[in-house]
């Protein structure tokens, strides 16, 4: 077993609390639209949307323009600008990192471990969230849908990744939320695995993974762990 050098890390419930922004920013927007003539109630308007994200995907930037579409027979542009200006403004509010993420991440870059994200993101939003956060300075390289044409957990995401870090599969480390495309697709390419357990928001039993942590900061210790990193 080789000696780790490169992490990869998830970006979404690994490094980022999403679902906690995303949620608020839906509130926000749902009840900014109430107020501009939305003839909805709240609760009956966050089933509807939720439901589009379930089917288009968390990421989908045409949400309200469907939910609006789809109730009235056509988009009412006040109710959609003033949902979208609130859901920002809430969006912006609640991107916060999980506890310990960048004492962790300083930590690990001076140890020499060389980072990468690797997210099923669209590109921009990746990077937004990450600048936002401060964090793009940590990363020598950022690896999303739009490099590959794949998601998690096909291989070529991950070969992607270690191409760019010029490393091998033996040599790194995979951090991350979602054991169906996470765990299983790094396993799949020879990676070892770290469940971020504290991003899990499905309360999983078995996540398939190498190792799972309760806090980011655990990674310090497992890495001094020769039973596990040699």
């Amino acid at each position: 077993m080789a000696k780790i050098r490169a992490l990869l890390f998830d970006l979404d419930n690994t490094l980022v609390d999403f679902m906690k922004m995303k949620q608020a920013a839906v509130r926000a927007a749902i009840e900014a639209m109430v107020d501009a003539g939305l003839d909805l109630s709240p609760t009956d308007a966050s089933r509807r949307i939720w439901s589009i994200y379930d089917e288009e995907g968390i990421e989908s930037q045409q949400v309200f323009d469907r939910f609006l579409t789809e109730h009235y027979g056509s988009i009412n542009y006040k109710v959609l600008a003033a949902g979208i200006i609130a859901y920002r403004r809430a969006r912006e509010a609640a991107m916060v990192l999980y506890p310990h993420v960048k004492s962790t991440l300083v930590e690990l870059v001076r140890r020499g471990y060389r980072l990468a994200v690797l997210s099923d993101a669209p590109a921009k939003q990746a990077w937004l969230r990450l600048c936002a956060l401060d964090l793009h300075h940590f990363f020598e390289t950022v690896v999303t849908f739009e490099d590959t044409g794949e998601r998690k957990p096909h291989p070529r995401p991950f070969q992607k990744v270690l191409a760019a870090l010029s490393v091998t599969a033996a040599e790194s480390l995979m951090i991350g939320d979602w054991p169906d495309r996470d765990m299983a697709g790094a396993k799949a390419v020879g990676i070892r695995t770290v469940f971020a357990r504290y991003g899990d928001t499905l309360n999983l039993l078995q996540s398939g993974a190498d190792r799972e942590i309760d806090d980011i900061s655990e990674l310090l210790t497992l890495l001094e762990n020769p039973n596990f990193n040699q």
